[in-house]
């Protein structure tokens, strides 16, 4: 299996794809966290001052919205196979299908946790100057960075892992990808930004993962998001990871490859 996992993530490697999508998290964030900057302290805008337990909470949470690119970067890590049709030679390697779904399962989560590792480092460098030129204090319990820095890695893990699975769904690529970003940028937006919607929105991935940071203001809404405890949205959280790695599984062993 570990022989399986250093291909996949070979294959990964050898392309331009995983690079591009890093470049695109890290661009995506960084204009969040400009928007946080420079509105801070706005209350027209809902945005606490920069030198805010509050604002460092909004701030390093900015890094779970690269779960999009993550999530596109798991379908083409499948969908791509087909595309090329290069899913044949794999699967004549290892004829057990279950084998290789796995081992695309167990590299997209490293990616996933190797791309939440690289936005929380860019995050940190832009956050702490800022916070400590404002005025403010690092202090990691009151900007809960903990919380948010395992919410933040867990959302970007599971959302490789469920590109993935959407990718052994419906195997053509444009259909994955226009899936995933109408689904992490359309429906579980709506979801999560209307509170009359999160009483649902609380149990999709994106509001167990913000359960799981415990954030306490959300910009333009305020206070007391109607979320899952932290432990809610965890074990939520270990749920889905579950049933997309049986999905992609079931998918892939009792199905055609052409």
């Amino acid at each position: 299996m570990i022989g399986l996992v250093r291909a996949e993530l070979l294959k990964l490697s050898t392309t331009r794809l995983w690079w591009v999508m890093l470049l695109a998290t890290l661009l995506l964030i960084g204009v969040n966290l400009a928007f946080f900057i420079g509105f801070a302290g706005n209350a027209q805008g809902g945005l606490p001052a920069l030198d805010t337990p509050e604002w460092a909470q909004l701030a390093w949470s900015s890094g779970a919205n690269g779960r999009i690119f993550v999530m596109v970067l798991g379908v083409v890590m499948l969908t791509s196979e087909y595309r090329y049709q290069t899913i044949t030679g794999t699967f004549l390697t290892t004829p057990r299908r279950g084998r290789v779904i796995t081992a695309k399962l167990i590299a997209g989560l490293i990616v996933g946790v190797l791309f939440a590792l690289a936005v929380l480092l860019f995050t940190a460098l832009v956050v702490i100057p800022t916070v400590l030129l404002a005025g403010g204090e690092l202090s990691l319990t009151e900007a809960r960075v903990p919380a948010i820095a395992l919410g933040t890695v867990a959302s970007l893990a599971l959302y490789t892992i469920l590109g993935i699975a959407v990718g052994a769904l419906v195997r053509n690529q444009i259909a994955g990808i226009v899936g995933a970003v109408a689904w992490a940028y359309v429906i579980e937006s709506i979801f999560l930004a209307i509170p009359a919607l999160q009483v649902v929105g609380k149990w999709f991935p994106g509001g167990a993962a913000q359960s799981l940071m415990s954030i306490d203001v959300t910009p333009g809404m305020g206070r007391g998001s109607d979320l899952l405890p932290a432990w809610g949205g965890a074990a939520v959280l270990v749920g889905y990871a579950v049933v997309f790695a049986v999905i992609a599984n079931a998918t892939t062993v009792r199905r055609d490859i052409t």
